[in-house]
């Protein structure tokens, strides 16, 4: 019985030293990155985007109150995230290239949107060069604060619009409209270009980016959104 239970505790001791041993190892591994498929890589840049509009708007209301001076290098920084992340890349790169010439083939809703989408982002990139423009010096001019307010708010309302369009019917279509090795595919090629464009960690240095700007204009907490209880009905 002594011989038995000595080998039984061996046995015991052998099984959990494996466990730890191949515990170890895999905790040693790298963990492999998970594949982001093109449509959710999409929209999750357009969740950075729609930060930036947050700022925008945030913006618009303090250039209205004349209580709280705008930094207006926060704002121009602001704009300098959109222009390289979202006009030079998320535009020009993915959608204009890849996303709106098929689409347009395509049948249904969705084809004839391309071509109003360009036309937004061709006026959206002059804004954000006119916002630019207005807070390169540092500081808005009063003369300028209430233009750029109007300014802001178009853009706001616009990209709104623009962003829910292609995020419900234009990005669905695309999907629809691509075999699925070809979606694949893309889908490898989206996350090698924003690598190529941004480094890998392109996209988090940009989330920080607007962070800051956020903390500048005071809009980070997002406790301080929510909406209050409705009036109680009599």
């Amino acid at each position: 019985m002594a011989e038995i239970d000595q080998r039984r505790r061996a046995v015991t001791i052998g099984v959990a030293l494996g466990a730890l041993v191949s515990g170890a190892a895999a905790a040693a591994q790298p963990k492999q990155e998970k594949e982001v498929p093109a449509t959710e890589d999409l929209m999750r840049e357009h969740g950075l985007l729609r930060r930036i509009l947050l700022v925008y708007t945030a913006a618009a209301v303090q250039l209205r109150s004349g209580k709280d001076k705008l930094p207006a290098d926060a704002l121009g920084r602001a704009a300098t995230v959109f222009r390289t992340f979202g006009e030079d890349y998320h535009e020009r790169m993915l959608e204009e290239k890849y996303v709106f010439p098929t689409v347009s083939r395509s049948k249904g809703p969705a084809a004839e949107l391309p071509r109003v989408l360009e036309l937004q982002h061709q006026r959206g990139r002059a804004i954000n060069e006119y916002v630019t423009a207005v807070t390169r010096r540092g500081s808005i001019a009063s003369a300028d604060a209430t233009a750029l307010a109007d300014v802001l708010d178009g853009f706001v309302l616009m990209y709104r619009h623009h962003a829910a369009a292609e995020d419900t019917i234009v990005f669905p279509a695309w999907k629809d409209a691509l075999p699925d090795q070809e979606y694949r595919e893309l889908s490898e090629r989206f996350e090698k270009v924003e690598q190529q464009t941004f480094g890998k960690d392109g996209y988090e240095e940009m989330l920080k980016r607007v962070a800051a700007v956020e903390r500048e204009l005071g809009i980070a907490d997002l406790k301080a959104f929510t909406a209050p209880m409705p009036p109680k009905r009599s």
